[in-house]
């Protein structure tokens, strides 16, 4: 994306206006959260791969959700 601006009256050559560094900052912010979330995906991913094993995804496990002898209500 290329910031296109029109030189105001009275500004100096080659400085940049208040709105396009705002609109710089801003698409370097939507970048850097879409690399987040993306980075983020990829890690979930790698653990539910890691944690399901042999396992086949979405089949039911034995025990899972239950409480343990600890955790039980009294």
């Amino acid at each position: 994306m290329t910031v296109t601006r029109l030189k105001r009256k009275g500004e100096k050559p080659g400085s940049e206006s208040e709105e396009a560094k705002l609109q710089i900052a801003s698409k370097q912010i939507v970048q850097n959260a879409i690399l987040r979330a993306v980075q983020q995906v990829s890690r979930e991913s790698r653990q539910r791969e890691a944690g399901a094993g042999d396992t086949p995804r979405g089949s039911f496990r034995p025990g899972a959700g239950e409480l343990t002898k600890k955790h039980e209500k009294k």
